[in-house]
């Protein structure tokens, strides 16, 4: 009778317990989003309906958010257990828990999220066209954007071979003051800045955001990350006499394709890009470059699982790599076309994308841990103002979202979207040759 009083007794203890914990949960949650700024007050029925959502789902609901479906949720019985754990850490010291290992808990976490990574990247929360610059952008004649907004548009592939014609001949004239163009079909660097920032005036949070970030609406970047000085004056310089490599380029989604590329070719795709970008750094700008081809995405969300151990072998073995750049291919809606008329040839329009292993709502992803996020910043920060300055329009603005995408393996870590499923293999190519330009610029 007395051990059964006292299991009843150790039942009740850690009702109690998981009790105590909600309250104190509650409490933090509720004093950490009274000064939250991302919310806009409107009389205190709303406060407490956000407190009472933010509290449950940012305390109570971590692991499935993360999660695909239910079904990847059974492919652990013991889930629900653990998100027991996590959101009650004292349960730890129950009879309930006894001997819990944290350690395969966030190795099991960190897979689940690197699942939801390989699916999410081409799933944007943002509407498509505040990725692209508008009336308002410094570098982008205003002429300029409304011929590259024609060749942006809905594309129709039965247009009439002389409306094309005028329509270049119009991009052409419209890109003449800023571009000089070589002889027909080669591609001539540009000497000077075709635009130069002014960076003495004030450039306090808003006006970094606007003129070269578009945040999904899944993040936020937190305003310590957005210090000019640590953004602009960073050396991402590197050493061109070490013995060995000092760029890699790799595809996370090395199947990614374009309009007319040739199935089974492998030169057609996101690949044969990297190819091009490789030898165009290596031939032009005298970086050593290692260029590795395999696949990882053959199931998709499972790619950037499969391939942070071989990079991270790479870098290993090969430790004069100082740049780490995953070039893909992005997706957009419908048929809009990513290009512009550049020196007279059709060239691809790219974006610099950045994770930030933070969540709107749930805030610092523990599991996707990233200890250089500023230096990632810098990167495409610098890059992007480059890119700008050289080849205006050239550029998307940079795209953040929350995860962390393998970029926490090097702090000169660059994740690129070459143009998109609606360019051809030709617009792709001839965005390497400003492409290798810019990084050429910004890593000499």
């Amino acid at each position: 009778m007395k051990g059964k009083n006292g299991k009843t007794n150790r039942k009740k203890w850690a009702i109690l317990t998981m009790l105590l914990a909600c309250v104190l949960s509650c409490l933090y949650s509720f004093m950490k989003n009274r000064d939250s700024k991302s919310e806009e007050s409107s009389g205190w029925q709303r406060q407490v309906s956000l407190f009472m959502n933010h509290s449950m789902e940012g305390r109570f609901f971590q692991i499935p958010r993360y999660l695909e479906n239910r079904e990847e949720a059974a492919d652990d019985g013991k889930l629900a257990e653990r998100l027991i754990r996590r959101n009650f850490p004292l349960m730890e010291y129950t009879a309930l828990y006894p001997g819990a290992d944290r350690e395969q808990e966030d190795a099991l976490m960190a897979q689940l999220i690197g699942r939801r990574e390989g699916a999410d990247e081409d799933v944007k929360d943002i509407d498509e066209e505040n990725l692209d610059y508008g009336d308002d952008a410094l570098h982008i004649d205003n002429s300029l954007l409304a011929e590259m907004e024609k060749e942006n548009s809905v594309h129709n592939n039965t247009t009439e071979s002389g409306q094309e014609e005028e329509n270049k001949e119009m991009t052409g004239e419209a890109v003449a003051e800023n571009q000089d163009p070589g002889p027909e079909g080669v591609f001539t660097p540009s000497e000077y800045p075709s635009y130069t920032y002014d960076w003495s005036e004030k450039w306090d949070y808003e006006a970094l955001l606007s003129n070269f970030y578009a945040v999904d609406n899944s993040t936020r970047l937190k305003e310590e990350y957005a210090d000019l000085n640590q953004l602009l004056y960073q050396d991402l310089s590197v050493n061109r006499q070490a013995q060995g490599p000092q760029i890699l380029i790799y595809h996370t989604h090395g199947s990614e394709a374009f309009l007319d590329s040739v199935p089974g070719d492998e030169s057609t795709t996101i690949v044969g890009a990297g190819d091009k970008l490789a030898e165009l750094l290596e031939n032009t700008y005298g970086f050593q470059v290692l260029h590795y081809t395999e696949r990882f995405d053959d199931v998709r969300d499972e790619a950037y699982n499969e391939s942070l151990p071989v990079i991270e072998q790479i870098l290993a073995q090969n430790p004069t790599i100082e740049v780490v750049i995953d070039l893909h291919r992005d997706a957009v809606a419908g048929d809009r076309k990513l290009v512009m008329d550049l020196q007279g040839r059709p060239t691809a329009r790219f974006m610099f994308f950045n994770g930030l292993s933070y969540g709107r709502k749930s805030g610092d992803i523990a599991y996707l841990e990233n200890p250089y996020i500023q230096e990632n910043l810098a990167f495409s920060f610098q890059v992007q103002v480059a890119a700008n300055e050289y080849y205006p329009g050239i550029a998307r603005k940079i795209y953040l979202k929350a995860y962390r995408y393998n970029m926490h393996l090097m702090p000169k870590s660059l994740l690129i979207e070459m143009g998109a499923q609606n360019n051809t293999v030709e617009e792709i190519m001839n965005a390497c040759d400003p492409l290798a330009h810019i990084l050429a610029i910004v890593l000499g």
